[in-house]
């Protein structure tokens, strides 16, 4: 019996852990209450949360979770917060309204996508030094290929998605999608793009090698983000505060599921096993079992989440 017990107890130890070491954390730009939430989706609780003013809106993290980087656009700039403590490392000063934001590989550069001059903007990480180039009518959402050798970015108002070759920082292509492209998602093979169509009510899915649409998946009302987890495709739609939720691999519907109100940003937990929602109205952060479709957890956040970006990272 007292075997049996230490080894029950054993159990529970290294399980508990295990699972705290291999905790995800949620990185939440909350516009309304101007802040970074940093939440522990090992308990969906709320773990601190980081004063940001302008109206924080995008969100990306650095490939080691470090740092994470936050656009503001009503306050012109970028912030640099360090992960772990919540401290705010830097601002960056932006021309113009920084909303989407990516880092590169390296983690030497940051682009983004600056809505209200219509600029994509390079930033040297370690000199602080900026390029702009020229974009497209409103840009919004941006993803890198796997490699590095490929920017998308959503021209809005224009309905394309432009081809940038971030090494030269040049435009190279560009591609008619829907109406209003907003959220753009690559997957982990760099064979494919997903692109939100908020007007059009569709997704449209890119070839990267041919660079050609080859479907427009039918969502439900203003799509904003695409998340891919468990071979599925999750879709978060403002106006119909649900999930369109596709089968990866052919494409075809699998289910919608209702979730909160005004659902924007939305992200898979490394091991794609859950996503997590963002629901702006409701100001919650939603966690989604990616095979079963059922809720798992839901959390208060501050007023106002967007989350627009990849915000989850491995806690440190």
């Amino acid at each position: 019996m007292i075997r049996q017990t230490l080894c029950s107890v054993i159990f529970l130890f290294i399980l508990f852990f295990s699972n705290s070491i291999l905790a995800d954390e949620a990185f939440i730009t909350a516009q309304n209450g101007q802040s970074l939430d940093i939440i522990d989706l090992a308990s969906m609780t709320k773990r601190l949360s980081v004063p940001i003013a302008g109206k924080p809106a995008g969100v990306a993290l650095s490939k080691d979770g470090r740092r994470v980087f936050v656009t503001s656009p009503e306050g012109h700039f970028i912030t640099i917060v360090e992960s772990k403590a919540g401290g705010i490392e830097k601002k960056i000063p932006i021309n113009g309204g920084p909303l989407g934001v990516v880092v590169s590989p390296s983690g030497e550069r940051l682009y983004v996508t600056d809505f209200y001059d219509d600029m994509l903007v390079e930033i040297d990480l370690n000199t602080q030094k900026q390029r702009y180039l020229p974009i497209g009518s409103k840009p919004a959402g941006l993803a890198l290929t796997p490699d590095g050798q490929t920017l998308l970015v959503a021209a809005r108002d224009d309905n394309q998605i432009i081809f940038v070759d971030p090494q030269r920082f040049r435009k190279i292509d560009q591609l008619v999608v829907g109406r209003h492209p907003y959220g753009v998602t690559i997957d982990a093979a760099g064979q494919r793009a997903y692109v939100a169509n908020v007007e059009s009510d569709t997704v449209s899915v890119i070839n990267l090698a041919s660079r050609q649409v080859i479907a427009q998946l039918k969502v439900e009302s203003h799509p904003y983000g695409i998340a891919l987890a468990s071979g599925r495709i999750f879709v978060s739609n403002q106006h119909s505060e649900s999930l369109s939720v596709f089968d990866a691999k052919d494409l075809t519907p699998v289910a919608t599921v209702k979730v909160g109100d005004y659902p924007e940003g939305i992200c898979a937990s490394i091991d794609g096993a859950i996503v997590y929602v963002a629901n702006w109205f409701s100001n919650e952060l939603w966690a989604i079992d990616a095979v079963t479709l059922k809720v798992r957890a839901k959390t208060a956040t501050s007023d106002g989440p967007r989350a627009f970006g990849l915000f989850v990272a491995p806690a440190l």
